[in-house]
């Protein structure tokens, strides 16, 4: 017989965040153990919950798009970081981009004034007891999992580990981007001249590329597992791909003309908003793991940044996922033990959105058990159980962390145009999601 009724949630980031917040609006005491800021990680500043560490955008709003797809359906079961995120939203064109700090500061003041909720800033370093002293458990502890907790669970899964690196991108003040030289303007006009961009010509992207190439990196620790994740590729890992790849990627120049000239240019760098004010810009795509030192450099060859004031460089940290396709049961659950949950980044799902679904979706299935109920997990046409299925159903010696996409639903019988498909797959979703989030 278990000593507490409670269920533990292990790391207040975005979905333990979310998970804590499900449950105690369903009637059902949570304890909420988040270890900073007793003992802070390399990427953290403060001991807020739900920091966002590294980009500050939440991606499209638009249901023709997958990541404005899954924003839909967590709507639906009425998601705190959503909900959150909206009143803290700055301008960035179709995308939902975050004030950062007083984001963070408002999901810690509303959980900490739910009574539901119990907080323990302490590090968790043994799975076995808190698993023996409370009826479910939910681990959320994202990609930055303490050395001693990783340990600890290591012992209860009976698996290895996979993990690769995850760089965050630079910041620079607004007043010191040139703006005789940069330009306001979303692609293809879509949402306002919400972005700052910075153009080059073929001369000063090669002489980029090349500063790119014999920049200084960060060296890591040889027993360290470096493979990077598809969608967040440091800069110089793309350059290393090609010389042409980065304008292929983050400084492709389609559909960012000169508004005022028309002129066109071989590559440009987009800077997104940071801050409510307007008085932070960070580097769009500029994941690095370049030394501080030599980002400066090599960040003074942007036209339009030769001057630029960073209040934020470039970093590396360890991003851990458990391979959840030999681990997890759809309901998010261990299948060695059903009693504890996985939810967020350290699933094998990519993004902040993506991490906060699994939050919902871990608090949906433990608040069915406490009331003695049976919840399958959501279809599978829609973005949030095809994330599930995605990350159980998997091939296990290949798996790595995915974000919401399309692809990972199931196309529709009759061909159509990808406009229409969008559109298809948006009205299909939304309304299985709709009978799910009302069950």
């Amino acid at each position: 017989m278990k000593r507490n009724q409670k269920v533990a949630i292990v790391g207040a980031g975005l979905a333990g965040s979310e998970a804590a917040w499900q449950l105690a609006e369903r009637g059902h005491a949570v304890r909420l153990y988040e270890m900073r800021p007793v003992r802070m990680t390399c990427a953290h500043k403060t001991g807020e919950c739900a920091e966002l560490v590294c980009s500050n955008s939440f991606k499209s709003r638009s249901v023709e798009n997958a990541h404005g797809l899954l924003k839909a359906e967590m709507a639906l079961h009425q998601s705190l970081i959503l909900q959150t995120g909206e009143r803290f939203s700055v301008p960035a064109g179709q995308s939902m981009a975050i004030d950062r700090i007083p984001f963070s500061e408002s999901v810690t003041a509303q959980l900490k004034g739910n009574s539901k909720i119990s907080f323990c800033n302490e590090e968790v370093t043994d799975v076995s007891e808190l698993i023996d002293s409370h009826s479910y458990v939910i681990f959320a502890t994202g990609p930055l999992t303490s050395d001693a907790l990783a340990t600890s669970l290591q012992d209860i899964l009976g698996t290895q580990y996979l993990s690769f690196y995850d760089a965050i991108a630079p910041v620079v003040t607004a007043e010191s981007i040139d703006m005789h030289i940069a330009f306001r303007a979303s692609r293809y006009g879509k949402g306002g001249a919400d972005f700052i961009n910075c153009p080059m010509q073929l001369e000063q992207y090669e002489n980029f590329v090349d500063a790119v190439n014999d920049s200084e990196k960060v060296e890591l620790h040889q027993f360290e597992d470096i493979r990077p994740f598809e969608g967040c590729l440091p800069i110089e890992v793309m350059v290393e791909r090609g010389r042409e790849t980065l304008r292929f990627g983050p400084l492709k120049p389609v559909g960012l003309e000169h508004p005022e000239t028309g002129e066109r240019f071989y590559a440009v760098i987009q800077l997104r908003q940071e801050n409510a004010v307007g008085s932070l810009f960070n580097l769009v795509g500029f994941q690095t793991k370049m030394t501080w030192t030599a980002q400066k450099e090599v960040f003074s060859l942007i036209p339009g940044l030769e001057n630029a004031e960073f209040v934020r460089l470039g970093s590396v940290h360890r991003n851990t996922f458990i391979n959840g396709p030999a681990l997890l049961n759809p309901q998010l659950s261990l299948k060695s033990h059903p009693d504890v949950f996985f939810a967020g980044q350290i699933t094998g799902v990519e993004g902040y959105m993506e991490s906060t679904a699994m939050g919902i979706l871990a608090a949906r299935q433990i608040a069915a058990s406490l009331e003695g109920r049976i919840e399958n997990p959501p279809s599978p046409d829609t973005m949030m159980g095809a994330l599930i299925r995605f990350i159980t159903e998997s091939d296990p010696s290949t798996f790595q962390p995915m974000n919401a996409n399309f692809g990972l639903l199931d196309p529709p019988e009759k061909k159509m145009r990808k406009p229409e498909r969008k559109t298809w797959y948006a009205e299909q979703a939304l309304k299985k999601a709709s009978v799910y989030a009302n069950q």
